[in-house]
């Protein structure tokens, strides 16, 4: 095995290509409890729609709320007269290499589907994270753009809930999302690396990965467990 050495990144295209090949869920979430970011996993319900699915980019989080009012005129709130609130503006407003991530709303409702996916995918965004379920699944895997939620589940959001905000700090169970802040997901579980540490975090993701791969080879080897674990600190 070659040498470790740090990677380098000129921007969002090459840190997040790094992320993709190199990195895995696990990993950066062990060098944040390390650092003392113990609660940046998002619950374990929110997995991908395939398993192959990885996601990696920076976050447009998206707060969404119940509403069972029905849509105007006559609403005192003019939020509240359009249909999905903000949800259109939302998905506009979305960047290349941003992750579409929303919370706020009960698991009563589909929070995304695939014209949602197709809007998305046009603007260059690099993948949804909601907190509830999604639908149109065929669709969505048609379309590519990598989709984590709670699972399948057609019942519609119009009647049900509305965006109320986006590109606002939200918070998904004990963990906050700013916007910016680093998402990753994969079949493990997704992470949210702040915009303030993540350089110190991928370099030390990177490290921890080489390190695994010395302690595999090792192990494969026929070295045991104890071992191991005293020569490389690793397991």
């Amino acid at each position: 095995m070659s040498d470790f050495s740090i990677p380098q990144w000129r921007d969002d295209d090459e840190l997040f290509t790094l992320c993709r090949t190199g990195l895995f869920s696990a990993v950066i979430g062990d060098v944040m409890d390390i650092m003392g970011r113990t609660h940046q996993f998002l619950s374990p319900r929110i997995q991908p729609l395939r398993e192959d699915m990885v996601v990696v980019g920076r976050a447009m989080p998206v707060l969404e709320a119940d509403d069972r009012g029905g849509e105007g005129p006559g609403r005192r709130n003019d939020l509240f007269n359009r249909p999905f609130g903000l949800m259109l503006q939302a998905l506009d407003n979305l960047k290349k290499n941003e992750v579409y991530v929303c919370t706020g709303s009960s698991p009563d409702y589909a929070l995304w589907g695939e014209l949602m996916s197709t809007c998305a995918k046009n603007r260059g965004a690099a993948g949804v994270v909601v907190d509830g379920y999604s639908r149109d699944t065929r669709g969505i895997l048609e379309v590519g753009l990598p989709v984590f939620s709670y699972g399948r589940y057609a019942q519609d959001q119009r009647p049900r809930g509305k965006v109320i905000d986006y590109r606002c700090t939200i918070k998904m169970g004990e963990v906050t999302v700013n916007p910016g802040d680093i998402i990753f997901g994969d079949l493990d579980g997704v992470c949210v690396i702040p915009q303030e540490i993540e350089k110190e975090v991928i370099h030390a993701a990177w490290q921890k990965a080489y390190g695994e791969k010395r302690v595999f080879e090792a192990i494969k080897g026929g070295m045991g467990a104890q071992a191991a674990w005293e020569k490389f600190g690793i397991l």
